[in-house]
């Protein structure tokens, strides 16, 4: 009788479990903890709200639910590692903004009627409220409670310095990974150019924000006060100066800062400057009374040549033509250059409607912003000022490749890795940027009629820039009302990879991300 034989397989070979490189655990906890402490800024539209014998329960039932959340992701991770590194960093910056504007969309869902009907809307106001956009579906301004105004100015005030450093001020328990987090919401210079540690770098710089944003409000309520201005009240005064310093652009009138007086538009104008410069600067220059890094930096140097620039180009379009604005060309052009240069997005006139060039100069306006470490957005001048240098390198060794040329800022060598970062990014911002205003475009095409190819541009740049108002549909004087709900997000994705320049966004959606 033959015998059966049975094949014996091996065991299946179990590798390694893979495991990823960011402790989800310890980010999570912290955003939580984030969250829990966002959750408190509707306070203060409740006390607007009884104030002016408003409804309360939409601002308490928004920060009831954004603090309870919060409260309950860092229980559900209580234990979890206290190191939070580079990559846990980036994580929570990321999403503390998502739920941020998410926060910051719920009391308009609850108090907003028929203009914020559309959750997606909601969400749009929201993000560029944190993010200091300044864009707007708002189409009545005065049908807005003064609590829910004030809201969407207190959000610009919030996202200008940062939610995050805002709690590395105030939260002790954040000195644990405060570099990190701090390094990826504020770009800019390093901190040890203070002499001081993370934290009391982050408290002097928020006494700066506030002490600017309480001179503003002074002065702009003692110009209504005086009659200077009749239609500035404190509540007014009090509101601009929240989005100004912030580099926001949220106003309580229709038409932005055309509705007040002169002698208010120019002071709106020495405050956007101040909000568009480096706050390390600011710092020395009015606290420590130092004025010499700030007159002998490069940065701000070709940032005040550029934004003259910019005033000396739009006065000469308004004197050569007869459109609006054209009655006070220099306080017109100057307002315009430095509020959509600083990414504020103020208005004093409809400059959607003005001649190309004057258009044009504005949209390359918004692919400049302001100065590294300030509140504004955008590529920023200091990448511009290096990436002009590496231009001029790589001519130069094309001709004579024996020459070393190590690219200076300010004296200093900038090394290789920060100019590679620098490319990279402005690299990804073109690309963002044109895919945004394609799909902008064909959405607009297959909805109704189509857009102009600058209103697609501007809208994109406006958004991706943190700017606010484009051309088109969404001039100063209009709203972002009439795209549909796909562009409105698109839009929205592009505030929230502007606000934290590109990079710390796009490094979650690679391999080596989440790889040890």
């Amino acid at each position: 009788m033959r015998a059966t034989s049975e094949v014996v397989l091996p065991p299946p070979r179990i590798g390694p479990r893979r495991r990823i490189a960011v402790d989800l655990a310890a980010a999570t906890h912290l955003l939580g903890a984030l969250t829990a402490f966002l959750g408190l800024a509707a306070l203060v539209p409740s006390a607007v709200a009884l104030w002016y014998g408003e409804p309360v329960w939409p601002f308490l039932l928004a920060g009831g639910i954004t603090s309870g959340c919060g409260l309950a992701l860092a229980r559900a991770t209580a234990g979890a590692g206290a190191r939070v590194g580079a990559r846990e960093g980036f994580l929570v910056v990321a999403a503390t903004w998502l739920l941020a504007a998410c926060f910051g969309a719920v009391p308009y869902l609850l108090a907003g009627g028929e203009q914020f009907a559309d959750p997606v809307d909601a969400l749009f106001e929201g993000m560029s409220g944190f993010t200091t956009t300044g864009a707007t579906v708002v189409t009545d301004f005065e049908a807005l409670p003064r609590s829910l105004a004030i809201w969407r100015q207190l959000t610009q005030w919030l996202g200008g310095l940062g939610i995050i450093v805002l709690a590395l001020a105030v939260l002790p328990r954040l000195r644990v990974g405060g570099r990190q987090l701090f390094e990826a919401e504020l770009p800019g210079p390093e901190v040890d150019q203070l002499g001081i540690r993370i934290r009391q770098a982050v408290q002097r710089f928020w006494v700066l924000y506030v002490g600017l944003t309480v001179a503003e409000a002074s002065i702009l309520a003692t110009l209504g006060w005086t009659g200077v201005d009749e239609k500035m009240t404190p509540f007014k005064a009090v509101a601009h100066a929240l989005t100004t310093v912030s580099t926001g652009g949220f106003s309580t009138e229709a038409r932005s800062i055309g509705a007040f007086a002169p002698a208010t538009q120019w002071v709106v104008v020495v405050f956007m400057v101040l909000a568009g410069t480096n706050l390390a600067l600011l710092y020395y220059a009015f606290v420590r009374g130092r004025l010499r890094p700030l007159l002998r930096d490069e940065e701000t140097r070709l940032y005040v040549a550029l934004l003259g620039l910019a005033s000396a180009v739009l006065l000469v379009e308004l004197l050569t033509s007869e459109i609006e604005g054209s009655d006070a060309p220099l306080r017109n052009g100057v307002f315009q250059a430095v509020a959509i240069m600083t990414g504020t997005g103020y208005a004093t006139v409809d400059f959607a409607a003005w001649p190309t060039l004057a258009l044009m100069t504005l949209v390359l306006c918004m692919f400049v912003g302001g100065s590294a470490g300030s509140t504004t957005g955008s590529v920023k001048v200091v990448r511009h000022l290096v990436l002009g240098r590496v231009l001029r390198r790589e001519l130069t060794q094309t001709l004579r490749p024996e020459v070393v040329m190590p690219i200076r800022l300010s004296g200093a060598v900038v090394d290789e890795k920060t100019l590679r970062a620098i490319v990279a990014f402005i690299l990804l911002y073109l690309g963002l940027f044109v895919v945004g205003a394609g799909v902008i475009a064909v959405d607009a095409s297959l909805q109704g009629p189509a857009l102009l190819p600058i209103d697609a541009i501007s809208a994109a740049a406006a958004t991706l820039g943190n700017v606010g108002p484009a051309a088109g549909p969404a001039g100063p004087m209009d709203s972002y009302e009439p795209f549909s709900d796909l562009s409105t997000l698109v839009m929205v994705a592009l505030m929230w990879l502007g606000r934290l320049e590109v990079l710390p966004i796009v490094v979650l959606f690679t391999r080596s991300y989440w790889r040890p």
